[in-house]
């Protein structure tokens, strides 16, 4: 196995010579220490099965899922993709969220571990995921601006972020990802294995308690600016098919890009849950989670009458796929 760090950049690393789905524990020693070291790793040509994903993320620990299709292609039941989901489908009005820069699960009780994507069809142009190192930002942040933001935290929800980014007020249901919750995490986070600090913001932060909306807006707009405005910083994978990425979600941002949505980009997500002890903002039972629910409905309120220029303009989806 070969480890080998992607060059000009301060994070990550190719594997090569390794297949995912017949790991030694001496290999896989190796890449879990390679990942916490490197934040993301690139494994290309490993095609691996739904089951192979499953497999390689419980190593890392329990699932949030595991083989799932992130894709603009409806799933059938022997493995391979139907139709296209139209653009106006809540579906792809989410896939089109995510084009914003962010971190997973930041919006549930439990934030996520790390991320987990392989490629089985990509479009021909477009479509790439780029991701943004959040510790090389924290540590390249001026003194002024770490003192000030020390001790801060923020709401996070995907109701805000898709209202913000897109437009677009989906229904809203307790058991999906738009679910009324907003959770509290600190801008700055220290990571549980390394004891690294990095900044810990994206698309669904909002709400900084003790400052005004818009001096809120500011901060958090500045701070993920500033991670992404150094080529070092970050990395885009043009994907092809057989790839695989898995990154540190507790560490790095991510983004997917436009394509043509006409054409098929199909990519088997799986997701390794936080633990507890250091990924918990709080419960929906606990007395935290009201200041989150009334922070995130003025929130909502407001962005209703300001988002009417931006792509599904202050709408909310009547499909769903």
């Amino acid at each position: 196995m070969n480890i080998t760090p992607v060059e000009d950049k301060v994070f990550g690393a190719t594997v090569t010579d390794v297949a995912l789905g017949n790991l030694s524990d001496t290999e896989f020693a190796d890449i879990k220490a390679a990942f916490l070291d490197y934040g993301f790793l690139f494994f290309p040509e490993q095609f691996l099965s739904d089951e192979e994903n499953v497999a390689f993320g419980e190593r890392f620990g329990e699932l949030e899922f595991g083989g799932n299709p992130m894709s603009n292609q409806e799933k059938l039941g022997d493995r391979r993709f139907g139709k296209i989901f139209d653009i106006d489908t809540q579906r792809m009005r989410s896939n089109v969220g995510n084009e914003a820069w962010h971190t997973d699960s930041t919006y549930k009780p439990i934030s996520s571990k790390c991320g987990m994507l392989s490629a089985v069809a990509v479009p021909s142009t477009g479509g790439e995921t780029s991701l943004g190192d959040l510790r090389a930002g924290y540590a390249a942040l001026d003194e002024a601006t770490r003192d000030r933001i020390e001790g801060l935290s923020a709401y996070h929800s995907t109701q805000y972020s898709q209202a913000n980014d897109v437009g677009d007020f989906p229904s809203q249901n307790p058991n999906g990802i738009y679910h009324g919750e907003a959770y509290l995490r600190p801008l700055v986070k220290v990571h549980p294995e390394t004891g690294v600090k990095n900044l810990f913001v994206g698309r669904h932060a909002f709400g900084i308690p003790g400052l005004e909306r818009s001096e809120s807006k500011r901060l958090i707009k500045s701070l993920v600016e500033f991670v992404v405005s150094d080529p070092s910083r970050v990395y885009t994978h043009r994907w092809r098919p057989g790839d695989t990425l898995f990154w540190d979600n507790r560490a790095i941002l991510h983004r997917a890009h436009s394509y043509d949505y006409a054409e098929p980009r199909v990519l088997i997500g799986t997701r390794v849950a936080g633990e507890p002890e250091s990924e918990l903002a709080y419960y929906p039972s606990d007395s935290e989670a009201e200041s989150g629910r009334q922070a995130l409905k003025a929130e909502l309120d407001l962005l209703r009458r300001e988002t009417a220029d931006r792509r599904y303009g202050g709408t909310t989806a009547t499909r769903v796929a």
